[in-house]
């Protein structure tokens, strides 16, 4: 079990301020960037709302009450509104202002808050766009707060460098929700035969936090050997090198993940899910809680977690397995507990150290287009 390398000169990590980057009041950035970022959540939403079969989940649309969150859709078109005015008083970023007013017009001009909520007609494939705001709105409140309150580094800026890349993936990964579902519902149609009534029925008579630990336990393990073997396998290696070329850590970095990843992923964690058959209560609390975590686990924030830490997977854990630093190389391949890396002698968690250095050894391409490309051209390169 690796916690500690004696003979490894443990650094800090140095971050220089961006000051290009960096948000400060009374310069327009945050008012424009409110604007337009308020302005297209509210036209997605408005369009979501005309279009709700091909534009929402069926399984995200049981959880929320349509209706009322049109209360929070007519907030977010004035906030994008007065903030595009607030560019203009101030004289600058006006552009960002203009570009937020307009999108909010076309909202208003397609129905606003105001689009009738009926019955919708379910289908097989659709676009998250619900789940895409709901989960940006949510994580962005909450763990921007969290990393300006609680910050590691405090030098880095919230649009660091990549934010726009990731910003991309995360995305991605929630608009083509429907179909990584679809994959991995077929993917675990294949587990049928292995499916015990009796034992389903007995884990289900369970009290709900016992379903949600089984079901904890059970889905880090195989996304501790998935993991792992995306690292030790040559030929998967490059298809994970991906997530792994992010070099400042944040909430949004851990969106960054080739498609193939991001599937495969999501894929093969049904499979316990589908064999315990818990109720839908511990499934939903399980699916809140790793969603949850996913994001913590990258935020840059100092925050102490005592002694929760030697049990679930926080910050300091996950940053060092995507350290560069020689010590920190094929470790941490837990998502929940870190039971499984201490038991497989997969740990590493140098007392208070954290890592100076993020990324992959061998620079990615910085391009979306290249990062997608990049395993074809290193199997290449292999063969």
């Amino acid at each position: 079990m690796a916690k500690q390398d004696p003979s490894y000169h443990y650094q800090q990590r140095q971050v220089a301020l961006d000051a290009q980057r960096q948000l400060r009041i009374g310069d327009g950035k945050i008012s424009g960037y409110l604007s337009v970022m308020l302005g297209a959540l509210s036209l997605l939403a408005v369009l979501a709302y005309l279009f709700p079969s091909y534009l929402t989940t069926t399984e995200l649309r049981k959880t929320y009450d349509a209706e009322s969150l049109q209360h929070i859709l007519k907030y977010g078109m004035y906030f994008s509104l007065f903030f595009g005015a607030m560019t203009h008083l101030l004289k600058k970023r006006r552009r960002l202002g203009c570009i937020g007013i307009t999108l909010t017009l076309i909202a208003f001009a397609l129905g606003g808050y105001t689009v009738p909520v009926g019955p919708v007609e379910p289908k097989a494939l659709s676009l998250g766009v619900d789940w895409l705001i709901l989960a940006f709105l949510g994580s962005a409140v909450v763990f921007v707060t969290l990393e300006k309150l609680y910050p590691k580094y405090k030098n880095q800026v919230i649009l660091r460098k990549e934010w726009e890349t990731d910003f991309l993936y995360f995305c991605f990964n929630h608009l083509a929700i429907s179909a990584i579902l679809i994959y991995a519902n077929y993917h675990v149609s294949h587990f049928s035969w292995a499916v015990s009534a009796s034992f389903q029925e007995t884990i289900q008579s369970l009290p709900v936090f016992v379903q949600f630990v089984l079901i904890l336990i059970a889905a880090d393990f195989v996304l501790y050997w998935e993991h792992r073997l995306f690292h030790e396998v040559k030929v998967l290696w490059p298809v994970h090198a991906v997530h792994h070329s992010v070099e400042n850590l944040d909430w949004l970095a851990g969106s960054r993940g080739h498609f193939l990843q991001v599937f495969s992923e999501r894929a093969m964690v049904m499979v316990p899910l589908y064999l315990l058959g818990p109720s839908e209560t511990a499934l939903n609390a399980y699916v809140a809680f790793a969603a949850l975590q996913a994001v913590l686990i990258h935020c840059n924030t100092r925050l102490h977690f005592g002694v929760l830490k030697y049990i679930f997977v926080t910050p300091q854990f996950h940053h060092w397995h995507h350290s560069s630093e020689k010590p920190a190389i094929d470790t941490n391949y837990s998502a929940h507990l870190v039971v499984f890396d201490w038991l497989f002698g997969t740990m590493h968690m140098p007392g208070k150290h954290w890592p100076a250095n993020y990324g992959t050894t061998k620079p990615l391409p910085k391009s979306i287009l290249g990062q997608i490309l990049y395993p074809i051209t290193a199997w290449k390169k292999n063969k």
